[in-house]
């Protein structure tokens, strides 16, 4: 029997994936291994691979979104009845199911579109996946420079992949900027500077079509403001805010930068001292599971990093075991692997605190929405200088406000606010940090 290939579940939030590109067309010998698809993930654009051999017999959905587990293609010996197989394996997909008639099932192969182009300096059409194509536009290359070797020679990440470890690619021409308006001339003689200012023109306008601009929402976007929405109104919400004095954090940070083999940031402070908070207040890390709560004896916390259609969590695990370096080089990849969509399942899973840090913008105080099934979130603002007083006199303090966000299901206000007190006070004395 010929195999039902399924949309698989990509990321623990994903519910749906979205068909961008085939690599494969219906016809093409499949081996195991072989990538089959681009799928726009609620994290990522990644490529969908093949499981088994044989011969790529039906393309259920062309291009579109799928739900988890619906049916997307089937793979087969060369004329195997792929009708007999959907059949028996039942659908689950919207674009083709068990009980459709052979009309719809008809309608899904002609729906096939074309494949991502765009044209070269002679006007030729150059076919590149829209991941390659994303690829070279980040890397600056001419795609028509690229050989594809993708059916009917269409260019696929492997080839960008190759064209940017070669030197000498050519890359895509700038878009050559709007020449400036040309100054007018200033008078020249005395007659000409005493003529008045000509009267300057009433504003006019004859109106016309309403001027927007509708963007397609992305999975990303999509799932963004389901979880963010369910958080938002299905647990109850509180927060609790202090205000750390960093002085020292500082003083700490310039000697441990004197010797630490990377550059350590005040966001690598904030998560290892999280951690140790974490370690004395298990409740704090616990998850809302519905019908039970989870104490999370690991401590593995999701860091916000902002990405150009919406946001993604990478996780730190076993946070509290690791070293401020060891944070710092972690959260670097992670965040350049998130910048990049190319975070694996695992990178973006099992998180059980969320800090979100927004200091870097100049942002001196806000609150996060909880990122379930965590039960609390940490604001983080920037450090701002600001008048004190310490030992009754007045100077100046380098201060910084965190918001913590607590489900009250999970959370009260009293743990809350200890573990806050611990936060606080290992910042505001750094040398707890290398106990």
């Amino acid at each position: 029997m010929a195999e039902v290939i399924r949309m698989p579940l990509m990321s623990d939030t994903m519910e749906e994936g979205n068909i961008i590109g085939w690599l494969k067309q219906e016809g093409d010998q499949v081996e195991s291994g072989e990538t089959l698809a681009e799928v726009e993930t609620d994290k990522a654009t990644m490529e969908l691979d093949s499981f088994f051999d044989g011969v790529l017999l039906h393309i259920a959905v062309k291009e579109g979104t799928v739900p988890v587990n619906g049916i997307i293609a089937v793979i087969g010996d060369a004329g195997e009845d792929w009708q007999a197989a959907i059949k028996s394996a039942g659908s689950v997909s919207t674009a083709s199911s068990a009980d459709a008639p052979q009309e719809e099932l008809a309608s899904v192969e002609v729906a096939a579109s074309e494949p991502a182009a765009i044209a070269d300096a002679n006007g030729q059409r150059v076919k590149a996946s829209p991941l390659a194509r994303n690829m070279a536009k980040d890397a600056g290359i001419d795609l028509s420079s690229v050989q594809g070797s993708g059916d009917h020679g269409r260019i696929v990440k492997k080839d960008i992949e190759a064209a940017i470890s070669q030197p000498g690619t050519p890359v895509a021409a700038p878009v050559a900027p709007a020449a400036p308006p040309v100054a007018p001339t200033a008078p020249s003689t005395p007659a000409q500077a005493e003529k008045p200012a000509p009267a300057v023109a009433a504003f006019s306008f004859n109106g016309g079509e309403a001027n927007f601009e509708d963007t397609p929402v992305s999975q990303m976007r999509k799932v963004i403001a389901r979880r963010l929405g369910e958080s938002k109104f299905s647990a109850p919400h509180f927060y609790l805010t202090v205000e750390i004095n960093m002085d020292k954090s500082i003083q700490m940070r310039k000697k441990i930068n004197e010797v630490a083999p990377v550059k350590i940031s005040f966001n690598d402070f904030v998560i290892k001292a999280a951690a140790a908070a974490l370690r004395l207040h298990p409740a704090i890390n616990s998850s809302w599971l519905g019908d039970k709560i989870r104490l999370n004896k690991d401590v593995n916390i999701g860091v916000a990093v902002a990405v150009p259609d919406g946001l993604l969590v990478p996780v730190v695990h076993y946070a509290d075991m690791k070293s401020l370096s060891q944070i710092k080089t972690e959260v670097g990849s992670l965040a350049a692997k998130a910048k990049e969509r190319k975070l694996s399942p695992d990178e973006m899973s099992g998180n059980t605190f969320t800090i979100s840090n927004l200091g870097m913008f100049g942002i001196e105080e806000f609150t996060a929405i909880i990122n379930p099934p965590d039960a609390c979130i940490l604001a983080v603002g920037g450090i701002i200088q600001k008048p004190i007083v310490q030992a009754g006199d007045i100077v100046v303090g380098n201060m910084m406000k965190v918001t913590l966000s607590c489900d009250h299901r999970v959370v009260d206000g009293a743990s809350g606010a200890q573990f806050l007190q611990t936060f606080k006070g290992i910042l505001e004395d750094p040398v707890r940090l290398m106990i």
